[in-house]
């Protein structure tokens, strides 16, 4: 009975995980001044600012410099990178469970925030960004997902 439940549970624990990864994940962007937006930025300002920059702007020589241990530097995520390139189900990923665990020799240090921000809180964020976009941008993202 033991090793039946230990067997159960492992399946009940595998379904979740994948119908939690079959989800369809869409963030509008933050109007200015909202609720989503106040939230999005002071976790933002918290979490992200430091590499990404207060502005959003990234780190100077994202594209083609390193940093002292070798590590890709902070790209800007204001709409004048790539971030814009990605639908939001990469991009929540990303950050709740950062890029070296998804991307396999991965040369940079965005680590996932899993254990600091919960679902809406990086929804929060992602949103708080996309707002930061030419509506162009936006619209093409929007359309990824």
């Amino acid at each position: 009975m033991k090793y039946f439940l230990i067997i159960l549970s492992l399946l009940f624990t595998h379904a979740a995980y994948a119908n939690h990864h079959e989800e369809k994940i869409t963030i509008e962007r933050a109007g200015k001044g909202s609720e989503m937006f106040n939230l999005g930025k002071e976790l933002y300002q918290a979490n992200c600012a430091s590499c990404h920059q207060p502005n959003l702007s990234g780190q100077k020589g994202w594209k083609d410099k390193v940093d002292a241990d070798g590590h890709r530097l902070a790209p800007p995520l204001n709409g004048t990178g790539h971030t814009w390139h990605h639908d939001d189900k990469t991009l929540f990923y990303i950050i709740k469970y950062g890029l070296a665990k998804l991307v396999p020799k991965y040369e940079g240090k965005m680590m996932g925030f899993e254990d600091k921000l919960n679902d809406q809180e990086i929804k929060s964020v992602l949103a708080y960004i996309k707002s930061f976009w030419s509506n162009e941008y936006y619209q093409y993202q929007m359309k990824l997902n």
